[in-house]
């Protein structure tokens, strides 16, 4: 069966470890636009973010102008989690409802189908997806479990497009 093609152009996050650079890579990968807002100086708690992650720096050093102005300048919100909401991810979910924005919570530690993402991208006929989520440090290995969830969701399950490496 062939599935719907998505609204989706466009993946932005903060860019830290974790969820935030799945949700880049998994997007670059499958032919998406990637950007977003990084706080002023790009740091990440593996050092400055690389250049090749085109985000852009908030006049701020710090997280939080950064996760609302992602939230602010996407259609909608991915927030993938692994446990209890906790740090950005908590901070996250905050400015999105304080903002009512359209969001979806994705618990990755329950093994979510990701037809029932695509279905809510389709539903809100989602553009621009703001995706967040705990940094590495926070969840061992959600940076491989997010980045394979995703691609999954952005291509439908089928094989990445040529030339989409990373």
């Amino acid at each position: 069966m062939t599935q719907p093609v998505l609204p989706l152009t466009r993946v932005i996050s903060g860019g830290q470890t974790g969820v935030d650079r799945a949700a880049l890579d998994a997007a670059r990968l499958s032919g998406l636009a990637i950007g977003g807002w990084c706080p002023a100086g790009r740091p990440a708690e593996d050092g400055p973010l690389d250049p090749a992650y085109p985000l852009t720096e908030t006049p701020e050093w710090g997280y939080e102008q950064r996760t609302s102005w992602n939230v602010r300048d996407a259609d909608a919100t991915l927030v993938l989690t692994w446990g209890p909401l906790e740090g950005g991810t908590a901070l996250t979910v905050r400015f999105l409802e304080g903002e009512e924005r359209p969001y979806l919570l994705v618990p990755l530690d329950e093994h979510p189908e990701p037809e029932g993402v695509r279905a809510w991208l389709l539903e809100e006929r989602v553009g621009v997806l703001n995706v967040a989520g705990p940094r590495g440090s926070k969840a061992p290995g959600i940076y491989e479990a997010a980045r394979a969830f995703l691609e999954w969701v952005f291509t439908g399950g089928g094989p990445v497009p040529e030339g989409g490496a990373v």
